[in-house]
């Protein structure tokens, strides 16, 4: 099932892809901002676009009521903005993530400075997606850009899980944890939201700049005692949190807070949607398909080892009852502790570990890939691997397992011929894997 498994997992997966579409899935909300800026009777409408999905979500509302926008901002990833222009009174910006960089300040400052003059008379519409967090950066008082990079490095090579980066985020930012809600009031705003986290956290989404913030000066500084990284962060970081936690600095705006009154988010795509087209497609094309889980977190290399029991148990029953081929689907957010000093991401590094427990096994076949199109510091989405990988390495007279160590899975699968490359999509729910068994 080699060269035809990977091509079915690609169609499973592009299906997927297409029913998170942030172009289509804001051009189904468009009514509804039209209905509420004509009842509510606003003589503005301001748009923030910001995360990996911003430049075609902010596209489907220049396409589809350009006479409506006063003024926009759009900041995405480099690499992608499309071609195309929007509305005249749209400025793109490109900026750096997942390390937060210049760019991304400029235009972030020039975004706070329109919400601030928002009225009562404004609809503020925001469209957050993934890396938003990074995308959107205004570091808070004394910290510098340096330092807040230095900070988020430190907290992705710890291993640390998104739900923790964006609790410390939260907390060195003038932006994040429901201040654009407090820039913006006493406008009206709705916020259009992709989700990249699991449970679609309304607070963890991009760091939630327009909900209530759940964490705390507290649980910013808890995590940074975690990971051990008191001694290595920045002294400015350290300093704002500590005076945080002693009442220095009042935290971010939380539940009740009258800010709020005018606010409504919106989920308009999750990785749960994405599996659920995917396990559509799978049994169109014949498969038993079934969703483990679209809650995947953890170590991807652990989180490797249990899909693969899943794997191996499935082909097992496939055996016992002489079923039809099976699919499994799962879904969320794995994270990698660096400990080497190779290249990879966390699906490139799931699918080497993969591998190596289905080592010899035949009929079956892995894909594992953000659904962005990039997977950590790399131009894959992740890779395909079978059954028939670790002994094809072994042809080429690579070690796997050396490569493993050295967090080098991005090396190894350039030299397998089995990264999956498809450049950004332009969505971002996070990840997807299919597994296809028989």
């Amino acid at each position: 099932m080699n060269y035809r498994g990977r091509e079915i997992t690609k169609d499973i997966f592009y299906a997927a892809l297409k029913a998170v579409d942030p172009y289509a899935s804001v051009q189904h909300h468009i009514p509804h901002i039209l209905s509420t800026y004509q009842n509510g009777r606003f003589n503005n409408l301001f748009l923030v676009s910001f995360g990996k999905a911003a430049f075609l979500m902010a596209k489907a509302i220049s396409d589809q009521a350009p006479q409506l926008v006063t003024h926009g901002i759009v900041i995405t990833k480099y690499g992608h903005l499309l071609a195309e222009n929007l509305h005249a009174n749209i400025d793109l910006y490109e900026a750096g993530h997942p390390i937060p960089d210049e760019n991304g300040l400029i235009a972030t400052k020039k975004a706070i400075s329109m919400l601030k003059v928002a009225d009562e008379k404004t609809l503020v519409l925001c469209l957050i997606s993934g890396g938003g967090s990074a995308l959107l950066s205004a570091p808070k008082g004394m910290i510098s850009l340096d330092d807040k990079q230095k900070a988020t490095e430190l907290l992705l090579k710890a291993g640390a899980s998104i739900n923790e980066l964006n609790t410390v985020r939260k907390h060195l930012s003038e932006i994040k944890g429901g201040k654009i809600a407090e820039y913006a009031y006493p406008a009206r705003i709705i916020s259009l939201i992709l989700s990249d986290v699991i449970g679609d956290q309304l607070d963890v989404i991009a760091s939630g700049p327009t909900t209530p913030d759940s964490t705390t000066y507290r649980m910013a500084h808890d995590v940074v005692e975690k990971y051990q990284l008191a001694e290595k962060l920045p002294k400015k970081v350290l300093d704002v949190l500590k005076k945080g936690v002693e009442g220095v600095f009042p935290d971010n705006p939380k539940e009740g807070n009258h800010i709020f009154e005018g606010v409504e988010n919106i989920i308009i795509g999750s990785n749960r949607k994405a599996a659920l087209a995917a396990m559509e497609k799978a049994k169109e094309l014949g498969f038993d398909a079934t969703i483990i889980s679209t809650e995947i977190q953890g170590e991807a290399i652990d989180v490797a080892c249990w899909l693969a029991r899943n794997a191996i148990e499935a082909k097992q029953l496939l055996k016992e009852k002489d079923g039809k081929k099976i699919c499994l689907i799962s879904g969320g957010e794995t994270t990698v502790t660096v400990k080497g000093n190779g290249k990879g991401g966390r699906n490139t590094e799931l699918a080497l570990a993969f591998a190596l427990e289905v080592a010899g096994k035949k009929d079956i076949v892995l894909l594992s890939a953000g659904t962005d199109g990039t997977d950590g510091p790399t131009d894959a989405a992740g890779a395909i691997v079978t059954g028939e990988t670790i002994e094809r390495a072994t042809s080429l007279k690579l070690d796997p397992r050396a490569y493993l160590v050295n967090n080098d899975s991005y090396t190894f699968f350039s030299k397998t011929g089995e990264l999956l490359i498809t450049g950004p999509t332009g969505t971002n729910v996070m990840d997807l894997q299919i597994i296809l068994i028989g």
